[in-house]
């Protein structure tokens, strides 16, 4: 029985935030850092990463996902940081500084239904974030840190979260596709 790469997520929905993360990310690459950035296509906030199931268990998340009933809300992204830290970073990303509360109560909501379908519990506290890039090694890591700490307060706008997603993702050499297999709509 073929394995699902499976993640809940909500997409950013306005095509203007959606552009100024797209260029941050163009500045995260002309630091000449060993990175693999995230295509613009690609962008969005998971929720839950899931990872690796079978046929039932998708449907099964499915059902999980579409049980949600949450009022639309809006989502600030705005800062970047990075994991695990900004000196030592591994994945760039930008913040959300409004919404953050909502995100993180649907992170909840799902993170027990996961448990109740054996869905192994998320390993790290959940921080809402908009995964920019991967650094795959050091090289020209300082320039990246230094654009890092410049971009703090940097403001990407906000845009209104009106669905939750669940999406397969395909990985391939030239990075992965998603496609999205359910979704619930928020209430408005």
């Amino acid at each position: 029985m073929p394995l699902h790469r499976i993640f809940i997520a909500v997409d950013i929905s306005d095509k203007q935030v959606l552009a100024n993360l797209a260029k941050y990310v163009r500045e995260i690459v002309s630091t000449g850092a060993d990175v693999k950035p995230v295509e613009e296509e690609n962008l969005h906030i998971t929720i839950r990463f899931i990872g690796e199931v079978d046929d039932q268990v998708v449907s099964r998340v499915c059902d999980a996902v579409k049980s949600l009933r949450h009022q639309v809300f809006l989502v600030h992204v705005s800062g970047v940081g990075a994991f695990p830290s900004v000196d030592r970073p591994r994945v760039v990303w930008a913040g959300v500084s409004e919404g953050s509360s909502e995100l993180a109560r649907i992170h909840d909501f799902y993170e027990e239904k996961l448990r109740k379908l054996g869905v192994q519990p998320d390993r790290e506290e959940y921080i809402p974030h908009v995964t920019l890039a991967r650094v795959r090694s050091n090289r020209g890591i300082s320039e990246l840190v230094r654009l890092i700490k410049a971009s703090t307060g940097v403001d990407f706008g906000s845009f209104t979260a009106d669905r939750v997603v669940l999406k397969e993702s395909f990985l391939t050499p030239r990075g992965p596709i998603y496609k999205d297999v359910c979704e619930v709509e928020l209430l408005k």
